[in-house]
């Protein structure tokens, strides 16, 4: 099958086919092209996606620890790897399928405008030879019509008797001459004939197949082009198949990574304190003031037995006190009963009303509207006061799990950076033996400051390694101890699971109880203060600094080592301790940073009935 034996006539036809060809291939290549501009943007927003939901991390505190979040950022960098991959189909079919395309193109569209270009020359060359041939004919029609009008003329003048011989001579050389030109122009007729009959078979059967078939074999190599090129844009998918495949297998690892009992262990280390819950609380009895007033019936009686209930503890403000030769104890003021809020004494002694309300409705009302002490607060109100002042080094201001894991964390640190100065100084170490060895390679000496400044950087870090590690022991020491010491202080005394340090802080005794302004108190209190100061609270031991302590924040203790100062109030679990100097002045101060020593049976505490 060929074009020049079939279709040898259909030149114009051929023509149309072969430029429908061309644009069908520009038409595939303007597909494959924006298919790439799919992919590219594509690939730009799954990029961009990834960069939205991926977390800007500043501090090694922001990293992800809980596997759902690994899990999920693993997702994200799989995800980024699949957008690399449609980046690399784009770049393939650009490449190899639209480049391609678009060049083919161009070297097709000049190949068929130099066939069809010889196609038309040839044929302008034979409709050239039929012309020349038709011309000799009709030039040959002509004198031979010529010939036969002489031969006519001359055979009338000869059969015309009136003629003279010189008409017929005359008639007869012009038969000849006209003779003569219609020989001569049918010789040329048959020339011209025969040579247009050889260039029509030439053409017909030489030149315009060789141009047809050249025009097939065109037309050919445009449909396996576009059929490589069909299959140049499907390889370009199949082969990141393999990665893509790998991209999607690492999002179902990360999908299985997922653990939800290691990340509730996580946010149990992340959060937990290291305290232990608060204790029972004990029943406070508030009737016991309601009977006396009852069956005594009288104001003074009241007032007289209200004094008999503060007797113990008015010894026990007093203790260690010189009163005898110095100055006498001050009395107590009455604890907050319904009768204290109904009468009120002067300085003299006398009493006045000052308002009236029933005990049993004020008593009702005092444990409706009262505020509970929780004791979960304690360490809430600690925090906030520690985080007005600026953080400790030593991280005494955490809880005690956290403090360990903060501690131990910078450990780990600086234990890197002894370990990068100690192979820098075995570096230095090993350059300086190289100079010695070979003085031409440099100077000894001018590694001795770098060798030096790196001396100095390791003994700092190994002291303060050192010094961490004795506050990470310390933290390990009463974390394991804390137990055995609150169950004792429980058993032995009456423990304030309340107790707020070190700004605000109370005991059970209601007398010696500190939470703000005295608002509870009546005019009695208001009056008395202007007169007296407040008793200090009973020493229940002694202790001994350990360390030095600043306290910077409101309501601490500054001390020094060695110091000794009296214990008044035990360590809650909170890891502060309330001290007082000598001279008077109290504060908290960190439990780890003393070596406690209470006093058996001391007066100061209260133990539960």
């Amino acid at each position: 099958m060929s074009w020049g034996t079939e279709l040898w006539d259909q030149f114009d036809s051929l023509d149309k086919h072969t430029q429908w060809g061309i644009d069908f291939l520009e038409r595939y290549a303007k597909f494959v092209k924006e298919r790439i501009e799919i992919e590219q943007n594509y690939a730009k927003q799954l990029r961009n996606l990834v960069k939205k939901y991926c977390p800007k991390r500043s501090t090694k505190d922001e990293e992800p620890r809980f596997t759902s979040c690994i899990a999920f950022f693993n997702i994200l960098n799989e995800l980024n790897d699949y957008a690399g991959q449609r980046e690399v189909v784009a770049e393939e079919m650009a490449h190899r399928v639209y480049g391609e395309l678009m060049r083919y193109a161009h070297d097709l569209k000049t190949e068929r405008k130099m066939h069809l270009q010889e196609g038309r020359k040839a044929q302008q060359y034979l409709d050239m030879c039929w012309k020349q041939m038709d011309n000799s004919k009709k030039k040959f029609e002509r004198e031979c019509r010529e010939a036969e009008k002489a031969q006519q003329s001359y055979e009338r003048l000869d059969n015309d008797t009136n003629a003279t011989k010189a008409d017929v001579e005359k008639a007869k050389q012009q038969l000849n001459l006209r003779t003569h030109m219609a020989d001569e122009n049918k010789n040329e007729y048959a020339a011209q004939l025969q040579n247009f009959n050889g260039e029509q078979h030439k053409h017909f059967y030489v030149v315009i197949p060789q141009i047809y078939k050249q025009l097939q074999e065109m037309d050919e190599r445009r449909t396996i082009k576009l059929s490589e090129c069909y299959r140049g844009f499907a390889d370009s998918e199949r082969k990141v198949i393999p990665i893509i495949s790998k991209c999607l297998e690492g999002m179902i690892l990360a999908a299985k990574s997922v653990d939800e009992r290691r990340d509730s262990q996580m946010v149990v280390d992340s959060f937990k304190s290291g305290f232990e819950p608060p204790g029972d609380f004990p029943f406070e009895d508030y009737s016991q003031h309601i009977y006396r007033t009852i069956s005594d019936g009288t104001i003074s009686a009241s007032k007289q037995e209200s004094g008999k209930v503060d007797a113990k503890t008015t010894v026990g403000k007093a203790k260690g006190k010189l009163w005898l030769f110095g100055k006498k104890p001050k009395p107590q003021s009455p604890p907050l009963t319904p009768t204290s809020l109904f009468t009120s004494s002067t300085p003299n002694g006398s009493q006045f009303l000052t308002f009236s309300i029933e005990p049993v409705h004020y008593c009702m009302n005092e444990i409706k509207t009262g505020k509970p002490r929780i004791p979960s607060f304690r360490s809430l109100k600690r925090g906030w006061s520690v985080k007005m002042g600026p953080a400790l080094e030593d991280f005494s201001h955490l809880p005690p799990e956290q403090r360990r894991k903060k501690l131990q964390q910078r450990i780990d640190e600086l234990n890197r950076e002894l370990q990068k100065e100690s192979d820098q100084k075995e570096a230095l170490n090993k350059m300086k033996d190289v100079y010695e060895k070979n003085p031409q390679m440099g100077d000894p000496g001018s590694l001795q400051p770098k060798l030096a400044e790196t001396m100095n950087n390791i003994d700092r870090l190994r002291m303060e390694i050192h010094k961490n590690e004795a506050w990470l022991s310390e933290v390990e020491g009463k974390t394991g101890g804390r137990g055995d010491r609150r169950h004792s202080s429980d058993i032995n005394h009456l423990v304030t699971q309340g107790r707020e340090s070190p700004e605000g802080s109370y005991t059970d005794d209601a007398n010696q109880e500190v939470r703000g302004p005295p608002q509870q108190h009546g005019h009695h209190s208001e009056f008395d203060d202007e007169f007296e100061d407040d008793d200090p609270l009973p020493a229940i031991g002694h202790c001994k600094a350990i360390y030095p302590f600043d306290g910077h924040n409101e309501g601490t203790l500054a001390m020094k080592e060695g110091e000794v100062l009296y214990i008044i109030e035990e360590d809650k679990g909170d890891g502060w301790t309330r001290a007082r100097r000598q001279n008077g002045e109290e504060g908290y101060v960190p439990t780890s940073y003393i070596d406690v020593t209470l006093e058996k049976n001391s007066k100061g505490a209260v133990t539960y009935i």
